[in-house]
Order: structure tokens, then C-alpha cells, then sequence
């Protein structure tokens, strides 16, 4: 997260004009020196996560009813952008684009889920390891703007929106990925029907 953490050192030492809104999320956008020409999704994803040393995982699923469209989830050393997997794919596209922006401007998450719900989710990882997880907060917190922002100015970078019928799970989401598709079964969705 060094090219994030030199964005606001320099800003706290800079003794011109506050830049505005719009300046600064172009400014991290330019710092993470994205290579000329359009890229792809992934090789975005590849890069932002070589910009911040971690592995940055898209990770599509089914997501529960009430849930938002898409997650952050941080873990040591990955981030796992989970994602609705039955959006229009242009949609899909806005909210993968939406998490990174996240990623890019170094948010720090509320915490949104319980130790209970880590270990219900991912058993074999210690709730320690699992860092945050950033779901929607209110839409019109400056957290939220400033990710759907410098998410559109990354999606100029990115080639036309081809739609991918499917999506692969990476082997290293897989149990996520299955835990979180399981919140969406029919034997879960029956317990709710029953609990309301």
C-alpha cells in the first residue's frame, strides 16, 4: 500500500490549495502508473494488486438475497472481490470496478461480519486473519463516492466490456465461494421463508 500511503503523506504536507474531489482520486488513479493502452479486467486486478503486494481475487457468486452486488473481503495477504454472478455482465463490470476503488484508495473497512459468520464462512481460517470485509456502506458516504468515482476513471482504462457467460472461481476462493453460495439454497432460503 505504498503508492496510497504517499498520497496522503504528501497531501498532509503540502502547503498549496487542497486539491479537489475530483483531483485527488485522478491523482491516485495516475499513481498507480498503470501501463499505456487498454487493459483488460484481470490484468488491472493483476496490477493493482502487485501496487499493493497482495493478490487481488474475482471471485462470482450468488449472493444471498438483501446482500449487496459485490465485497471486498480482505485476508491476509489476498483480497477477494466477491460479486453478484447474475448481473447484466456490464454491471458486474461497475461493481468489480466500484470494490477496487476501494482497494486503490486504501478505505478502511467498517467491520460488517461477526467472528460467528467468519468461521461459517471460511472454518479453516482463524476470524483473526480475516482483516475486514467492506460491504455498501451509506451510498452517499464519502467513502462510497470517492470508490464509485476513481472506479469509473479505472474502467476508462479497461478494454470494451466483452460478456463472459461464466466465470472461474480461483482455487484459493473456492471454499469461500461454496460457503457463500450455500447462504443461497434452497434449504436456507426455506428457513428464511419460515423465520419471517
Amino acid at each position: 500500500m505504498m503508492v496510497m500511503r504517499w498520497l496522503r503523506r504528501r497531501s498532509a504536507n503540502d502547503p498549496g490549495p487542497v486539491p479537489s474531489f475530483r483531483q485527488q482520486c485522478e491523482e491516485r488513479v495516475r499513481a498507480l502508473g498503470l501501463p499505456e493502452g487498454e487493459l483488460t479486467l484481470q490484468a488491472l486486478c493483476a496490477h493493482i494488486g502487485a501496487c499493493l503486494g497482495r493478490t487481488v481475487h474475482l471471485v462470482p457468486l450468488p449472493l444471498p438475497a438483501g446482500s449487496p452486488d459485490g465485497m471486498w473481503i480482505s485476508a491476509e495477504g489476498s483480497d477477494f472481490i466477491a460479486f453478484e454472478a447474475r448481473l447484466a455482465p456490464v454491471h458486474q463490470r461497475q461493481v468489480i470496478l466500484h470494490e477496487l476503488g476501494h482497494l486503490v484508495c486504501d478505505h478502511e473497512a467498517a467491520p460488517v461480519m461477526s467472528p460467528e459468520a467468519t468461521r461459517l464462512l471460511m472454518p479453516s481460517l482463524d476470524p483473526g486473519l480475516v482483516q475486514r470485509v467492506l460491504g455498501r456502506e451509506h451510498a452517499h458516504s464519502p467513502a462510497e463516492r470517492e470508490a464509485e468515482f476513481v472506479g469509473s476513471l479505472l474502467g476508462r482504462r479497461i478494454g470494451t466490456w466483452t460478456p463472459q457467460r461464466t466465470w472461474q472461481v480461483p482455487p484459493e476462493a473456492a471454499e469461500l465461494a461454496a460457503r457463500l453460495s450455500a447462504l443461497e439454497s434452497p434449504a436456507h432460503r426455506s428457513g428464511e421463508e419460515k423465520a419471517q
